[in-house]
């Protein structure tokens, strides 16, 4: 069996394949060291289990907006809780998301394998997907912009990423942001998907309406429910049965099995809490005798087929009339150019592919255009900004170094699309704890935030509570880069006019806030401005990682990573460390969530 491996290896590596992904053995230069087809496959694999969550977690959390269906409950039933009609839409919305997801995380992954050689696995981001569903479009219809415009905000957001990708400003623009804000920003959204997590629309119900303190406790059976306000409890809090299997199986027992590093953990508690939920005859079931569990019951008994989408596809609005695109557009491209920026460079130094003398990694540009052009298919196929997610770092500890993981990850999202009727059987209280349990690892970002300095403290600490408190990630941003530019600004304008005379007694604690080093133009430029006929090819002076933190999954501290960058022009808040294989549980822990800022 060995010598069967030995020599699979060692025959891809020889071929065409293996030159083109630089695998061990190849001949050509810049091999990855360590690198194996067979490897590679498992990583890829690996990635996938550790992330095929999202598909079913993004239908649920987008198909919360209603999407583009039309509510018709008149003045008793304006947001149409108890129209039936309206409802199996929605599942119709969610059965199109479902693989609407998949397709998307499958393009994108291939292609980011394929042409960045990067082991790099992309889909559809949590805390975007949260922002999009319940802050831009709203539950049920209910928020700023209706689905289509929310939709043409996304597919424009990519094609303007595709040109700040080229012209290297999106990289730029990443390193000036003040690490704090960024940190916070992460933590944020981690505490807005947890937060969504333990609602009933998206998660497992203990939140409701209160009429006193707007929140309060909720899960009361249907008769105790206020039928004017939706998931307001009148009396009997938390006794709804779906609660405590979501809280107990889908929460501890999860985060039991991330603890002793079961791989696939989170894909584990939601099966679980699905598995029990679809007997028809039992208090907690998903398919109960409504016209609406009726059709549920349907789809889910055909197991295996494909399901086309037919709702979702291509129903943008391409209005740009209505000025809240684009301010959902604005904080789709600052959140994203800190999501996807700051999980590829962590990612790549995980892999070992960063050059050391550029603070770059290798086809960086290819990377972030791949990026850009996924968020555009994705908004056609009708979800929300795709990114890259920091699960990749489990398929990285199995060994993955190149872009034959990211595509083995592709594959298997395309066999996922054929399984459309299990993934649109998972309940929301199935998934509300991943969503908690990622909210918990995003938000340990709080750690690097620089509280020493109340200037840097405190429009961080704004970001992160006025987003989940806002229910709005824009409103956050907002108020924290409000308050930077007037805790940051005053002291430095003083302290110019005086000549250094006044200033807060501990102004040198301060995180410096300004232009990056190294120019705005992106490496391929530079190359093809030096007569470099193969601008767009890596460098061949790319170093690895330590060996001992690649064979034990493991990646550098934070603080040896800023140790060993200082100097060379990698922006400190960009060289995130890479989480554990058993605590890559959402999109990044600095991020969308996915993810990552």
């Amino acid at each position: 069996m060995v010598h069967w491996v030995e020599s699979v290896n060692e025959k891809v590596a020889k071929s065409f394949v293996g030159r083109h992904f630089h695998l061990e053995g190849s001949g050509v230069k810049n091999e990855r060291k360590g690198s194996k087809f067979l490897t590679e496959m498992r990583a890829g694999v690996t990635t996938f289990s550790a992330m095929v969550y999202i598909i079913s977690v993004n239908a649920i959390i987008l198909s919360a907006t209603g999407g583009n269906c039309v509510c018709n409950g008149g003045a008793d039933d304006p947001i149409c809780l108890a129209n039936e009609e309206y409802a199996l839409c929605k599942d119709e919305i969610r059965r199109d998301l479902i693989t609407a997801t998949a397709a998307v995380s499958c393009l994108s992954s291939f292609l980011m394998g394929l042409f960045a050689n990067l082991p790099v696995t992309l889909a559809p981001g949590m805390g975007l997907n949260a922002y999009f569903a319940f802050s831009v479009v709203g539950f049920n219809g209910t928020g700023q912009i209706p689905y289509g415009k929310a939709l043409a905000a996304v597919f424009l957001e990519g094609w303007l990423f595709m040109i700040l990708s080229i012209l290297g400003i999106r990289q730029w623009l990443a390193r000036t942001i003040p690490r704090s804000l960024t940190l916070a920003t992460g933590a944020g959204i981690g505490l807005f998907i947890a937060f969504i997590g333990l609602l009933p629309a998206g998660g497992i119900g203990v939140i409701g309406g209160d009429y006193s303190n707007l929140v309060g406790l909720g899960g009361c059976t249907d008769e105790n429910q206020d039928p004017e306000h939706a998931y307001f409890c009148l009396t009997g809090v938390l006794r709804r049965p779906t609660i405590w299997i979501g809280i107990f199986l889908g929460g501890f027992l999860t985060v039991l099995l991330m603890m002793y590093r079961i791989r696939g953990a989170i894909l584990c508690g939601i099966l679980l809490v699905s598995i029990i939920s679809w007997p028809r005859s039992t208090a907690v079931t998903y398919f109960p005798y409504t016209p609406a569990g009726d059709a549920n019951f349907d789809f889910f008994r055909k197991v295996v087929t494909f399901r086309p989408i037919q709702r979702t596809l291509n129903a943008i609005d391409y209005d740009y009339k209505d000025g809240q695109i684009w301010v959902a557009l604005i904080t789709f491209l600052y959140v994203d150019i800190m999501d996807t920026t700051g999980t590829l460079y962590s990612m790549a130094r995980f892999a070992g592919v960063m050059n050391e003398k550029t603070a770059d990694f290798e086809n960086s540009t290819i990377a972030y255009c791949i990026d850009a052009f996924s968020i555009s298919i994705g908004a056609l196929l009708g979800t929300s900004p795709v990114t890259a997610f920091i699960e990749s770092a489990t398929g990285i500890s199995e060994g993955g170094k190149t872009g034959l993981t990211a595509m083995a990850s592709g594959v298997c999202f395309f066999i996922s699309i054929f399984f459309a009727p299990i993934f649109a059987s998972i309940p929301a209280w199935a998934t509300g704890g991943a969503l908690v349990i990622s909210g918990s690892l995003m938000i340990r970002n709080v750690v690097d935030i620089n509280w020493k300095y109340l200037g840097d403290a405190v429009p961080a600490f704004l970001t992160l509570i006025v987003i989940p408190f806002s229910f709005n990630i824009a409103y956050g941003l907002i108020a924290g880069i409000f308050a930077m530019i007037i805790l940051k600004g005053i002291p430095w304008g003083l302290n110019k006019i005086s000549g250094g005379r006044i200033q807060p007694p501990n102004y040198e604690d301060r995180e410096d806030w300004g232009f990056p080093s190294g120019g705005l133009a992106p490496m391929w430029a530079k190359k093809l401005a030096k007569g470099d006929k193969k601008f767009w090819e890596a460098d061949e002076d790319s170093v690895d990682l330590p060996r001992h933190h690649q064979e034990e999954g493991e990646s550098p501290s934070f603080d040896e990573k800023r140790e060993k960058h200082s100097g060379t022009g990698t922006p400190p808040h960009l060289v995130h460390e890479a989480p554990p294989e058993h605590e890559a549980a959402h999109t990044n822990p600095h991020s969308a969530a996915h993810s990552p800022v």
